[in-house]
């Protein structure tokens, strides 16, 4: 009798377990503004959910803009979004509560899923300001309208990093708070004299500026003593060359920083669903490289580039079912 109650218990418990596993589950995926790579991305990436994962496995994964990296931690911790598309610099000064995150603390329920593409630094500076054609020519603003990025977002955080390093002083700049569009907008009418659009080649902010203004434009360079200083000492940036042709009106090549950014996720997702996203983006990369070349670079070869934070389980399970070996540094604890 006893055995029998026990069998009817796991029987009931396994059929209740089985019809949560099949409840509709709704996940929302953070990017950033629409003018630069984040947001285009992201929507691909909830769109090839939708198409691939709603009816078969009832998850729907849905794109939202935002200010960018460091409001996407935000809205991950306090679960408004459950995914983010983050640059690594952000990720890890969150996972260690540093800089921006020193008052919130340490944000342990980040965990990896992918890297994505490098986001390549566009510093765009008016041509009749520049000297030298490197950053030491940011100096040349002082005094002037600079776009430091939307606030909140990964790139205020990013050239607030860097310009220190440089020896830049960016409270000497005066400051404008804008995200890509509004900046290449602001640029091409005059309101502004420089930005830095960090993003995925080729961005579209860019694209309308050297369309519109490319006569006063200047992309500058990124010297080796250069990157040197503004890396910090993190090893997190590298040498990018935008290629002439690029951009309309770019003739040469240019040689500037980048940097890699992933797509993180929270720790409490279950594992199940973040290994079926994580195999439905690499059973698709045609699909996602239709909608933006930056993708392009995405690959299993370099799934884990990048990453500044323990994988989610789910991924680690997808990269080691294809063979991958998962790094100490990545795997969660």
């Amino acid at each position: 009798m006893k055995t029998s109650a026990t069998l009817v218990a796991l029987g009931l418990a396994l059929a209740a377990g089985s019809a949560a596993a099949q409840a509709p589950r709704s996940y929302i995926l953070t990017t950033a503004t629409t003018g630069g790579t984040y947001y285009p991305v992201g929507v691909a990436l909830a769109t090839l959910a939708k198409v691939k994962l709603q009816t078969s496995h009832k998850i729907d994964v849905s794109a939202i803009s935002s200010a960018g990296s460091t409001e996407n931690v935000k809205l991950m911790r306090e679960n408004q979004a459950q995914m983010g598309i983050i640059l690594g610099l952000v990720a890890r000064n969150a996972w260690d509560g540093k800089a921006d995150f020193a008052q919130a603390g340490p944000q342990k329920h980040l965990r990896g899923i992918t890297s994505l593409w490098s986001n390549v630094d566009h510093h765009l500076q008016r041509k009749s300001l520049t000297k030298t054609g490197t950053l030491e020519d940011l100096k040349l603003l002082y005094g002037r309208k600079y776009s430091i990025g939307a606030r909140n977002s990964g790139l205020e955080s990013l050239n607030k990093f860097v310009f220190p390093n440089l020896g830049i002083d960016y409270t000497k700049f005066e400051l404008v708070y804008q995200g890509y569009g509004p900046s290449g907008d602001s640029f091409v009418n005059g309101q502004i004299d420089g930005t830095n659009a960090s993003a995925g080649i080729p961005v579209a902010s860019v694209t309308q500026v050297f369309a519109k203004a490319a006569a006063d434009t200047a992309l500058l360079e990124v010297t080796d003593e250069e990157l040197k200083k503004l890396d910090g000492g993190t090893n997190l940036f590298f040498h990018h060359t935008i290629k002439a042709g690029t951009y309309p009106g770019l003739e040469k090549d240019v040689k500037t920083s980048a940097y890699a950014n992933f797509l993180a996720v929270n720790q409490a997702l279950p594992e199940e669903d973040v290994y079926l996203f994580t195999k439905t983006i690499y059973e698709n990369l045609p699909f996602l490289n239709n909608i933006h070349a930056a993708t392009k670079e995405m690959g299993l070869n370099r799934a884990m580039s990048g990453v500044p934070l323990p994988l989610h389980a789910g991924a680690a399970r997808y990269y080691r079912e294809k063979g991958l070996t998962i790094p100490a540094s990545l795997s969660a604890n």
